[in-house]
């Protein structure tokens, strides 16, 4: 019974939101117990057909539930055991709405299926005076009708990578005044290749990450980035400097400080995974495109540039475009139009028809695929650009990185305060999830670009509105 279990652990009354949207939600509450009314069961039931995202995770959950509850006739009186394959460490419990419950909420009509759940949790409730009810739901909406009532209600909690965005992964550390003074002891440096490196041993080399970005910016300015760590002794290498226009991308150069650690970062083929975040206007696209169209029509590191995004509508939606695959993703690619034009623009000496050869030449290079045909597929040596990616989950993350194959670079862009995913917050985000578990791999890069250099207007909007 209910009752019987351990009143110190907890029981959680999930709602189908939090199902559909992480499956294995229900390996998540560890020694804490979990209780599905029938209502969350029926919305399961009602939203398994098609080929949504939704769709899939409903009808993972419902496999999830038949693996945990068995095919044999169990007395679900005394619950189910979550420890079932791959989660043996779990000690709680699964229990099922086995009863009407016959709960008046005099304020909201009964039918309504959040109602409905409202209701078994007052019942349970009331009948586990000893044990804390909690109502877990992605809904805000339930959320604060469920405060209203006085049931105590909760957000889904384990996808959130961090709980305050401004604690996520940078990318970029400022070195204090007084560095070189507790650093410079023993210190080593070095040339190979035309680059720099120094060794250095000191307190604050434990703290750094691999191919993290330092800046040292008092009387002599100093941009370096990290290569090799061991204990509290590190390797640092002067980044090359991309502001100065003898060593420009596709006739980009670098306005700022981060802009040019980005140029560093995607320009190194040792770099297999890259992350840029920044608002709007900061040149995480333009940056991109330059150096993905330089290795790729200048240094033929790679065949073709692959771009995709989520499609995900501001507005309303203005139904089915007509085309291809590729055209019917051309209205979503308007950031890829307007970087092409300042990229073309580049090159005066070219003239008009110039101009017009090197485009077609650029357009027979790019790719513009849809996310919802990417299940399966390989990509060997191509220049793979994932705009928009703060719209994608965890889970679509991992699909899309996986596609990866040899030779191939990954660069995932985005702005995690511009999210139009129902249910995805900044701290679930699958961007925010790729940049917290790829930092200090020694093939991935990351750099947060925090100025924007669209216009003075695009600035003072961003910052005022």
């Amino acid at each position: 019974m209910i009752s019987k279990r351990n009143a110190s652990t907890k029981l959680f009354v999930l709602d189908t939101n939090v199902l559909m949207h992480d499956p294995s939600s229900l390996f998540r509450f560890e020694e804490h117990d979990i209780y599905l009314p029938m209502v969350t069961l029926e919305e399961l039931d009602n939203n398994k057909k098609g080929m949504t995202e939704v769709a899939r995770n409903a009808r993972q959950a419902s496999r999830n539930l038949e693996e945990i509850v068995g095919l044999k006739l169990v007395n679900l009186e005394q619950g189910c055991p979550l420890s079932t394959n791959g989660n043996k460490h779990i000690s709680g419990r699964l229990f099922l709405q086995t009863n009407a419950v016959d709960i008046e909420l005099p304020m909201l009509a009964g039918g309504k299926a959040d109602n409905q759940i409202l209701g078994v949790v007052l019942d349970l409730q009331k009948k586990n005076p000893k044990r804390q009810v909690i109502l877990v739901s992605k809904d805000i909406n339930i959320r604060i009708k469920a405060r209203a009532i006085g049931v105590p209600a909760e957000d889904y909690f384990n996808d959130k990578v961090l709980e305050d965005t401004d604690l996520l992964y940078t990318g970029m550390k400022d070195l204090p005044a007084n560095f070189w003074d507790k650093h410079s002891k023993a210190m080593e440096s070095w040339q190979d290749a035309g680059r720099m490196f120094y060794r250095i041993t000191g307190p604050l080399c434990s703290s750094f990450l691999v191919n993290q970005f330092v800046y040292f910016e008092f009387e002599k300015p100093f941009h370096a980035v990290v290569r090799k760590l061991e204990g509290i002794t590190a390797v640092l290498e002067v980044v090359k400097d991309y502001t100065q226009h003898k060593n420009n991308v596709w006739g980009i150069t670098a306005r700022n400080r981060e802009q040019n650690f980005a140029l560093n970062i995607l320009m190194d083929p040792e770099v297999d995974f890259i992350t840029l975040l920044g608002q709007a206007g900061t040149g995480k696209t333009l940056l991109t495109l330059a150096s993905a169209l330089t290795q790729t029509l200048d240094k033929k590191i790679y065949s073709e540039i692959i771009m995709t995004r989520v499609t995900v509508p501001v507005g309303e939606d203005i139904g089915f475009l007509p085309g291809t695959e590729e055209e019917k993703m051309a209205p979503w690619m308007g950031a890829l139009e307007d970087n092409l034009d300042v990229l073309n623009k580049t090159d005066e000496e070219a003239g008009e028809w110039g101009r017009a050869a090197t485009q077609d030449l650029i357009r027979t290079r790019i790719k513009i695929k849809s996310l919802n045909f990417m299940r399966g597929r390989t990509f060997l040596h191509k220049f793979l650009i994932i705009d928009e990616a703060q719209n994608l989950t965890p889970k679509q993350m991992k699909t899309l990185i996986t596609r990866a194959g040899p030779g191939t670079k990954v660069v995932c862009l985005g702005n995690i305060a511009q999210i139009d995913t129902p249910y995805l917050t900044e701290g679930s985000s699958g961007l925010t999830y790729v940049v917290d578990r790829f930092k200090g791999w020694e093939h991935n890069g990351h750099v947060t670009l925090v100025r924007g250099e669209r216009s003075r207007l695009a600035d003072f909007a961003a910052e005022a509105l």
